[in-house]
């Protein structure tokens, strides 16, 4: 079995992709942090030992955009551990873990944190451009790769946060099985899934490819022996013969598996995890309920948006002021609304193991809301459902409107970067 070649200038699009994005991230987070300077207290509040600004007051402001929220824990975890910390048990183990190992190298948790994040951005948008040639055109390709780049909340890929790592191992295990090295594909899925939760959701694709393709090493699949003469169940039996190499995807939940063990012989909580999400106000639910729990959120915040930051307030108490609430539940239901519309097309275009995998991620983030914000977060858990970006991709290559919907995503990405950099809350 041959490997595939990268296309011609791969290696190009994603250096151009990767390094203008990134210095749209770093001069409007420098901008936001210098001109509008941070939100008074707020570091003093989430990042009370200084963890984020270990340097001096320029050298701060440069790593603005990559240290603020959640990097506060990761950085906290890389330098002391979980320390019986109930709340850091919601972070996988494995970025902190690298951060912990490769600051011993550059002096430097923070440091560190950018450099494995960054690296495994250019990983994943190099591994991106490779899987989607197997299917599509090099156009299709490069737009899928600077979609990504630009995505307005990618500015998460070079943070202190676990976007990164886990795009670059997602797309490894998917490229893995689409190559047929399932080995590497199970290693790579129980690493992204010892990294976040959602990394569980790669047994969907890695099983649907194992069976029913497609995969691009092995030319046309070889129908089993358990062939039925009805057409319509034959398309349900699998394409591929059941062989030993499965057992390779067992692999993928192992990831998730150790912590949990290890939380069970360290502090005695092996269920962690799951029972800190109260502490961190998310707790289970049907999606379809957050769904219309975030539509209403939306259209509240549309009227106190129309009104005005005077009482009535319309929209929950948040940290932030209620016209910043009211734009945060708009916005992020358009995210979702984008998203689902993405997941109908992905479903239509692409195969099947794209379109299952997508809606099992999907399913993951919206069965776990936050009581305030339903759809908190849901655009950084969107930047690693790649499927979306290659369907979208597709579209906006077949419009011809790739070369303006670029700049678009550019603007928007220095907008929400000043706002992560100067410590607003960015779902």
């Amino acid at each position: 079995m041959q490997p595939t070649p990268p296309a011609p200038g791969a290696g190009r699009v994603v250096w151009r992709a990767l390094w203008t994005s990134r210095l749209v991230v770093i001069f409007a987070g420098m901008a936001g942090v210098i001109q509008i300077g941070v939100v008074p207290g707020a570091a003093s509040v989430y990042d009370p030992n200084g963890l984020t600004t270990p340097f001096g007051y320029l050298a701060n402001a440069l790593v603005a955009p990559m240290a603020r929220w959640d990097s506060v824990w990761y950085l906290a975890i890389a330098r002391y551990g979980y320390q019986h910390v109930y709340e850091r048990t919601a972070f996988f183990p494995l970025y902190p873990l690298l951060i912990h190992v490769l600051s011993f190298v550059v002096r430097s948790d923070l440091v560190a944190g950018i450099l494995i994040s960054l690296a495994c951005t250019a990983a994943a948008l190099y591994l991106l451009h490779r899987l989607v040639s197997l299917d599509q055109s090099r156009e299709v390709a490069d737009t899928t790769v600077l979609l990504v780049a630009f995505f307005p909340v990618s500015f998460f890929l070079s943070a202190v946060y676990t976007e990164g790592l886990l795009l670059a191992l997602s797309l490894a295990c998917v490229y893995a099985a689409r190559r047929e090295r399932w080995l590497l594909c199970g290693l790579a899925g129980a690493l992204a899934s010892a990294t976040a939760v959602t990394g569980l959701a790669l047994i969907v694709p890695a099983a649907v490819i194992y069976f029913y393709g497609p995969r691009a090493a092995s030319g046309p699949p070889k129908t089993t022996r358990w062939a039925v003469a009805s057409s319509g169940l034959k398309r349900l039996m699998p394409r591929y013969r059941l062989r030993a190499d499965v057992l390779a995807l067992v692999l993928i939940p192992l990831g998730t598996v150790a912590y949990l063990v290890y939380l069970g012989l360290r502090y005695g909580e092996p269920f962690a995890p799951l029972n800190v999400q109260s502490v961190w106000f998310r707790h289970t639910t049907l999606p379809l309920v957050t769904i219309w729990r975030g539509a209403k959120q939306a259209w509240d915040g549309l009227r106190q948006l129309l009104q005005g930051p005077v009482a009535p307030y319309r929209v929950p108490a948040y940290a932030q002021a209620p016209i910043s609430a009211a734009f945060q539940d708009i916005y992020l239901f358009l995210f979702l609304l984008a998203g689902l519309i993405g997941l109908v097309y992905v479903a239509v275009r692409l195969a099947p193991a794209y379109s299952l995998y997508t809606l099992a991620l999907f399913v993951l983030v919206l069965a776990a809301p936050v009581s305030l914000q339903p759809l908190a977060s849901l655009p950084r858990f969107e930047l690693v459902m790649f499927p979306l970006f290659i369907a979208a991709a597709r579209r906006l290559t077949r419009s011809r409107l790739a070369p303006y919907v670029i700049p678009a995503l550019a603007v928007a990405l220095g907008l929400f970067t000043v706002e992560f950099a100067t410590w607003h809350w960015v779902a």
